[in-house]
């Protein structure tokens, strides 16, 4: 029996994380994924970084959120009030009080410019803008990282998207582009999740299975066919994943304590409109999986597109996104992995500043928000100002690609580096001129 010694540090509900690990006999059954984390930590595993990054679909109104203007005429300012944060001189609104509680571990940018009226995922996740990125065959980032880190466990894709399929198709995620199959997401929706999912076969009948391919192998080569099956890699891949318990484990948020799963609030894998679940159960994935070993997590999460009803709608709907999103903020430092592991919660766009005829509010590119914690960056700041109406960038523009050149510093990748695609051509990952943003270092 194996003891360490771990660290003095508390976790937010309560715990010492100067505990006693325990490694020996343990069964199958016993070896559960934190367990297996903290064994990984004490044989020297090395630290990988890592990125959580929460979608926005729709476009959340950032002046009823991070950038109140409680002095600005009634027909702009809305009707929610301010409240104090921890951090001295720094503001959200009234439905965020969690966030507000842990203010000093976000960035908050308010000064986000260059998007297009676009309803679509592409800004976020390439760069670029959606038929920019079709015309120039521009990869998801997350497919960059995969290309040019690959994985640290080879049972464990190092992307992995969570995001369902939605109606609204440009809100749905990018491929892998000119980087190819091998770059693809691992999606934990749709076909390829149907078949980890149902595949209801025992690690025995895999390996049977398994067996089965290699004498159907041996029997084509004694017949003078030369195409093999088993032989492929990704047949190779896929059983080392349906054999692991890492990747399933990961995924089985039940394996948390209930208070824990209580903290996120579980939310509901139900569409709203025609984007994405509020589903809190993700965000918790999300952290378990980077724990597990992926790179990238991408997370498509509620819909925001309030035309109308806005201060009703966002009145249901924050409560939920103030729970989910600071329970996970506060295990990223709880947890130790405040220098290792960047959330970015960002959406395509603004809203108007005016308050429409239907109590909503319309599309506005000119400006925006975006959150940002953990990756070794500077927190506890606001980066950016609007002017009195929220409408136009006042201090410190930031181009909104900028944020994808931060995750990628935190990631440890030069934003300007070339990744190859699969016939082998330089790519640069990022324009010579979108650099990080100075202020988050």
């Amino acid at each position: 029996m194996l003891t360490v010694l771990g660290t003095p540090a508390r976790y937010c509900d309560g715990l010492s994380r100067r505990s006693f690990l325990k490694v020996g006999a343990l069964g199958v059954g016993g070896l559960t994924l934190p367990n297996l984390m903290r064994a990984e930590a004490a044989v020297g595993k090395k630290s990988h970084k890592s990125v959580i990054m929460v979608y926005l679909t729709g476009g959340m109104a950032h002046q009823d959120t991070f950038d109140l203007k409680p002095n600005g005429p009634a027909e702009l300012r809305g009707e929610f009030k301010p409240i104090l944060t921890n951090v001295a001189g720094i503001q959200f609104g009234e439905h965020l009080p969690k966030l507000a509680k842990c203010a000093d571990k976000l960035a908050v940018i308010r000064s986000l410019v260059g998007q297009r009226d676009e309803h679509s995922s592409w800004q976020s996740y390439t760069g670029t803008v959606m038929d920019v990125a079709k015309r120039d065959n521009k990869p998801h980032f997350g497919s960059v990282v995969a290309r040019m880190q690959g994985q640290t466990d080879p049972t464990v894709p190092s992307f992995v998207d969570l995001a369902p399929t939605m109606q609204h198709k440009p809100y749905n995620t990018p491929g892998p582009a000119n980087l190819g199959r091998s770059a693809a997401p691992a999606k934990v929706d749709g076909d390829e999740l149907a078949v980890m999912k149902n595949l209801a076969v025992t690690p025995g009948e895999l390996q049977d299975r398994k067996a089965l391919l290699e004498r159907m192998d041996a029997f084509r080569k004694s017949a003078g066919q030369s195409n093999s099956v088993s032989a492929d890699t990704f047949h190779d891949r896929a059983f080392d994943v349906l054999t692991s318990s890492k990747l399933v484990e990961a995924l089985d948020v039940t394996k948390e304590p209930e208070r824990t799963r209580q903290r996120y609030g579980k939310g509901s894998p139900k569409h709203l409109g025609d984007g994405a679940p509020q589903w809190n159960d993700q965000l918790l994935m999300a952290r378990r999986l980077v724990e597990a070993g992926c790179r990238v997590v991408t997370v498509a999460y509620g819909f925001w597109d309030t035309h109308g009803n806005n201060f009703k709608y966002l009145k249901d709907q924050l409560p939920l996104f103030d729970t989910g999103i600071s329970a996970l903020v506060e295990d990223i430092y709880a947890r130790g992995l405040e220098n290792d592991v960047t959330v970015c919660v960002w959406g395509e766009f603004g809203r108007t500043p005016k308050i429409n005829k239907d109590a909503g509010r319309d599309h506005w590119a000119r400006v925006n928000f975006a959150l940002l914690s953990g990756g070794g960056m500077k927190t506890g700041q606001v980066i950016g100002s609007t002017d009195s109406a929220a409408g136009e960038a006042k201090d410190d523009p930031v181009p909104y690609p900028s944020v994808l050149a931060s995750v990628y510093k935190n990631l440890g990748l030069d934003p300007h580096a070339m990744v190859y695609d699969v016939s082998n051509r330089p790519n640069p990952i990022l324009p010579g001129g979108v650099l990080p943003i100075d202020k988050l270092y």
